[in-house]
């Protein structure tokens, strides 16, 4: 399993939740298994996407394609966006 984590500060939740549900990538289309939003509790003006794949590759194709929104959508939704693609090597519910 690989995850695809991207954070980033945005301006206000609510508009940048509405344009992560309108999915202008097609997350599923793009093989997204599951992922997750996190917020920090000292920072609602920042989020972290963890995104599963089943291959690298499907994760780096997923990031080129946000590279493109980031582009058109950067200082308006989100800046200053932050990616990196990792193997998951352990995971453990306790």
């Amino acid at each position: 399993m690989y995850t695809l984590s991207i954070e980033h500060p945005i301006p206000n939740y609510e508009n940048w939740k509405r344009a992560f549900d309108s999915d202008p990538v097609g997350r599923e289309k793009m093989k997204v298994r599951r992922y997750q939003i996190l917020r920090p509790l000292d920072n609602p003006n920042y989020v972290r996407v963890n995104l599963e794949f089943d291959t690298p590759d499907d994760a780096e194709a997923l990031l080129t394609a946000m590279r493109a929104v980031w582009a058109r959508v950067e200082g308006t939704i989100m800046t200053n966006p932050k990616a990196q693609i990792a193997e998951v090597v352990e995971t453990k519910i306790l």
